[in-house]
């Protein structure tokens, strides 16, 4: 078993959060795991991507090469488009459909979309709504780590438990929140 997962996003938007809950199941899992993070200008919005190998043999390298990537979990839909090139033909891409316009000359939406429309696997989900509707506002990021979860090949208790080592030290309260938003994102993608 073996999943390369690249996650994007902007700084502020909780990427490397994501990252940490990954990981952590993993290893409570016994996989092998590397991890590279590369930062933007987190502080002013710049991009955020993270490089997750996760495997039950050990990984040689942190870095995924071109065309390996099993997913791309975006919180920003045109920060996923600019790591494609590193997506499995048969891969999986599950973004957030809002734009965070942090550029001038920000893409059309249309043409992004028609963009993600020529991907044969995709999930695209408004998870800021969602997570708004479902009295999560804060937890976006795991709203869509939960809908990525069935294609991480990591138990969705294990991740339930990486939300609790991750946040536990912020108080019952807001781990309560994160498990309600992972369930939250698992069921956006069941339904």
């Amino acid at each position: 078993m073996k999943t390369d997962i690249i996650l994007a996003g902007v700084g502020g938007q909780g990427i490397l959060s994501v990252a940490a809950v990954i990981g952590d199941a993993a290893l409570e899992g016994g996989l092998f795991m590397k991890q590279a993070e590369v930062h933007g200008m987190s502080q002013r919005g710049g991009d955020v991507q993270s490089h997750l190998r996760i495997s039950d043999k050990p990984v040689s390298s942190d870095l995924i090469p071109l065309g390996n990537a099993d997913i791309i979990i975006s919180l920003e839909p045109m920060e996923a488009l600019r790591y494609i090139h590193y997506l499995k033909k048969d891969g999986w891409v599950v973004t957030n459909s809002e734009p965070f316009k942090n550029i001038p000359h920000y893409p059309e939406t249309d043409k992004m979309m028609e963009a993600y429309h020529r991907l044969p696997n995709k999930i695209i989900l408004d998870v800021d709504k969602i997570a708004k509707e479902s009295g999560t506002s804060r937890s976006s990021n795991i709203i869509l780590l939960g809908a990525a979860s069935p294609y991480l090949n990591i138990e969705f208790s294990r991740l339930e438990n990486g939300i609790r080592h991750i946040f536990g030290r912020k108080g019952d309260e807001i781990v309560e929140k994160n498990l309600e938003a992972l369930k939250t994102g698992r069921e956006a993608v069941s339904s």
